[in-house]
């Protein structure tokens, strides 16, 4: 009886070595879907981060833009002010009398 007895142990054996291969090999596919998944997040990260950063940048030029070109409103009193009138909140489109005024000069030194 004994030669039975290691004969039904080694199929048992067998029989749980092929279960756990079994779960071995679901646990390969869960992880490779999972490397996959990894690897198209990382590359969709990586994209949308290149395109922030394209975004911060076109920002950054198109403020650099706004603050160095004068707009035509400011070009329009600076001619008044050479024109000879007040362009200052104080006495707006009044004329000046061949005489520079503080207010005048502030509001233009501020534009630039």
């Amino acid at each position: 009886m004994q030669k039975r007895q290691i004969f039904d142990q080694v199929s048992d054996m067998e029989k749980q070595i092929g279960e756990l291969y079994e779960r071995l090999g679901d646990l390969k596919g869960k992880l490779s879907d999972l490397l996959e998944e990894n690897h198209r997040l990382e590359m969709e990260n990586h994209h949308l981060r290149n395109r922030l950063d394209v975004s911060e940048a076109e920002q950054e030029i198109i403020s650099e833009d706004l603050t160095k070109m004068p707009s035509e409103g400011y070009d329009n009193l600076a001619r008044l002010y050479e024109e000879g009138f007040h362009i200052c909140n104080l006495e707006f489109g009044s004329p000046r009398r061949n005489e520079d005024c503080m207010f005048c000069l502030d509001f233009l030194s501020k534009k630039k």
